[in-house]
């Protein structure tokens, strides 16, 4: 056993005994199933916590509206959102030297654990096809999303500006080191927007995450937008004809997090020792491909459990993908949300 699963361990049996029972707070779907299996479930048999799973969109402002009435112990966030919650008071502040060791801290890749948050996999935003759609040429870049001469038919977008900003500045050949800059000025919202209105009437808006692969797999899209490990589940699990292209793909960072106004705060913490480590890590990317945030736990990796897909080759950070791709600045997506809020909203009712 290795010096992070020990600890994560001894923090399970520190729990007193009939320790609080603990509410995870999570994304449903695919996901929420992979997580209960690597990660929820063993640290339930090893500390005796139970577990309750209840799911959100995703934002700081429903854990400010649902956390304190609903009783959320753990939150599983974005990074950027999580900047935001953290800056707001809504986070219950962490000592990651008291939860990890020095040698486990420089561990962790590409951020560390911060004042509010443990960084846990890194997932892709990216876009897939339905191949029956295209017998012929196939899409590859991220300009055919927006290239609707030569890939006719819808396009699946979720309604929020994320992701497609970046993706229509690259569509216009804007270098991904530069995106960021470029979007945080109004010439790049315009150039950004105007790209995304030649799309306008072949976007059909879906909410939740899981509809993306659900559009392709139905014919109500035959391109999407979503996270690379639901169109994969729903490619593996159900035969779906989905193939992913990685050129554009957004890699983020996702954390977990404990709210302010916990009753559990110490069963929160054990919680987050036992979720960083990299067997909790390990299992959870042989399950769902989102890749680990510890260097030690890509040599865990095997293969998927139902499907026996070799699940390395399917990470968004795997070296076999190629093409152009971005780290997502969640300074920038923090700073910004309000900004870039408004003007998508702006831009969709230009029409109305």
């Amino acid at each position: 056993m290795r010096l992070s699963e020990l600890l994560a361990l001894i923090a399970c049996l520190a729990l007193p005994a009939g320790a609080e029972d603990l509410t995870v707070v999570s994304w449903g779907g695919a996901y929420e199933t992979a997580q209960r299996e690597a990660v929820i479930a063993p640290f339930e048999a090893r500390s005796g916590t139970q577990v309750t799973i209840t799911t959100y969109d995703g934002t700081w402002s429903a854990l400010a509206e649902r956390g304190k009435a609903e009783g959320w112990d753990v939150v599983d966030m974005l990074h950027d959102q999580a900047r935001a919650a953290c800056a707001r008071g809504l986070l219950l502040e962490l000592r990651p030297d008291a939860l990890f060791t020095s040698e486990e801290l420089a561990d962790f890749t590409p951020i560390k654990p911060g004042r509010c948050a443990v960084p846990q996999n890194a997932y892709a935003r990216v876009m897939a096809y339905d191949d029956r759609a295209f017998p012929g040429r196939k899409p590859t870049r991220i300009g055919d999303f927006f290239d609707t001469a030569r890939f006719p038919g819808p396009r699946a977008l979720q309604r929020s500006p994320d992701g497609i900003l970046e993706w229509a500045l690259l569509a216009e050949g804007v270098p991904p080191e530069q995106v960021y800059g470029l979007l945080s000025t109004d010439r790049g919202l315009k150039l950004a927007f105007r790209r995304l209105e030649e799309i306008r009437d072949d976007i059909v808006w879906y909410q939740a995450p899981g509809e993306a692969a659900e559009m392709l797999a139905d014919g109500r899209a035959v391109m999407a937008a979503g996270y690379n490990g639901r169109f994969f589940d729903r490619a593996q699990r159900a035969g779906a004809p989905i193939d992913i292209v990685w050129d554009g793909r957004i890699i983020g960072i996702e954390v977990w997090a404990i709210p302010a106004s916990t009753d559990a705060p110490e069963a929160a913490r054990a919680f987050l020792a036992h979720a960083a480590s990299p067997q909790s890590m390990a299992g959870l990317a042989m399950r769902i491909p989102y890749g680990p945030t510890r260097h030690s736990a890509f040599d865990r990796i095997g293969l998927n459990p139902d499907t026996g897909a070799p699940m390395r080759a399917y990470l968004p950070n795997a070296p076999q993908h190629g093409g152009r791709s971005l780290v997502q600045d969640s300074r920038w997506y923090a700073n910004t949300e309000a900004l870039r809020t408004r003007r998508f909203r702006t831009w969709l009712g230009a029409k109305d």
